[in-house]
């Protein structure tokens, strides 16, 4: 008995999720964008160290863009994040310098523990009320988050109204960078310099191979997305709808402390105007990467890369000679449309691609049918 071979040619192969559509092509321009700056400006851009500087510089940014994309997933939004990193960081920075709990005996390991589960506290409160308001009440997200974003504006001068630092052993401690001998460069005297990398970058790095594990393989993750495509659909599907979106912004809430946190390592020091419009830029990055404002659509992979896109544009304007801050301004608002426009071309190209064989398939079918 002769076995026959499947016809090869009949068999079709899927295609690819919108989700990695997109995240692979953030992948791919970054790639030829860093090429591009590395043969046309060299310098530092040929050194290993300038990743690491990008990564140092934006460890946090990298942090709260994950979860924006969880929360933007759903087909939600929080810009609170960038006021709810900037209030941790107020907080966290006078615990280290000792201007809370001051007459207390306490170690600078203390202080430091202390201040992480303070981060954490300030985080999860935020995104408990904000993602009740919004699951619950069904209040919508950008008023609820505005809201939190003024609030926790306004909480930081009422803490302090004067900037704080903090200094000594313990801002050492914070600030140690850890060295990578192997992706070290010479310098002028021929002398090889490790490359650097903070302890922030572990940290944010560990954000988003975590969000990432959560989003493609645990229930909850799945339950973002089906939320987000659509919300009847995933109700049919007995997904609790208001329970997954307020997980997405208790989450969210607690990146957002925890990028705090992260930014106090890095800086050391408290201000109103910390993380200015970071949540923009949070928000910014996550589309670059691939997530789509309308929800059901995205990866904290490609948000990853879109942070690192958005940064080398502002490196490449500033090594252009136009240091000016508006013209870091008016590149990402360009990148912003550009990728924006892409996405929409993109998907309406593939969608129809992909309808279009399934249309001629069904008119085929119809005409193979007998006559009546």
């Amino acid at each position: 008995m002769s076995v026959r071979k499947p016809d090869l040619k009949a068999v079709r192969r899927e295609p690819v999720t919108d989700t990695i559509l997109l995240m692979s092509i953030t992948i791919g321009i970054f790639a030829v964008m860093y090429i591009i700056a590395m043969i046309a400006f060299g310098g530092g851009f040929l050194k290993p160290q300038q990743i690491f500087d990008m990564l140092n510089e934006n460890a946090f940014l990298i942090i709260i863009s994950c979860g924006l994309t969880v929360v933007m997933i759903t087909g939600s939004i929080d810009i609170s994040v960038g006021g709810v990193t900037a209030l941790v960081t107020m907080v966290c920075v006078m615990i280290l310098n000792g201007s809370i709990f001051q007459g207390t005996d306490m170690s600078d390991s203390m202080r430091i523990f202390l201040a992480v589960l303070v981060a954490v506290g300030i985080g999860l409160a935020f995104g408990a009320v904000q993602g009740a308001l919004i699951a619950f009440l069904e209040i919508q997200p950008f008023i609820i988050t505005l809201a939190g974003m003024f609030f926790a504006r306004g909480m930081i001068t009422i803490i302090s109204v004067q900037p704080q630092k903090a200094t000594g052993d313990i801002a050492a401690l914070l600030q140690r960078r850890l060295e990578i001998p192997w992706l070290g460069s010479p310098n002028k005297k021929g002398i090889m310099i490790p490359a650097k990398m903070e302890i922030g970058v572990i940290i944010a790095l560990a954000a988003v191979v975590l969000i990432f594990l959560l989003l493609r393989f645990l229930k909850l993750g799945r339950g973002f997305y089906a939320v987000g495509g659509n919300q009847q659909s995933a109700l049919m599907l007995g997904i609790n709808v208001r329970k997954t979106r307020f997980m997405a912004h208790l989450i969210s809430g607690l990146l957002a402390g925890i990028a705090g946190f992260v930014f106090t390592m890095h800086t050391c020091a408290g201000n109103a105007t910390n993380a200015t419009a970071s949540e923009m830029n949070a928000i910014a990055s996550s589309i670059i990467g691939g997530t789509l404002l309308t929800g059901g659509v995205g990866n904290v992979i490609g948000t990853f890369f879109g942070v690192l896109t958005l940064t080398t544009i502002k490196s490449i304007v500033v090594t252009s000679g136009l240091r000016e801050p508006w013209w870091q301004s008016i590149t990402t608002g360009a990148m912003l449309c550009f990728f924006i426009l892409l996405q929409s071309v993109v998907l309406s190209w593939r969608n129809k691609k992909i309808r279009m064989p399934s249309a001629a398939a069904g008119r085929k079918e119809k005409a193979e049918q007998p006559a009546k």
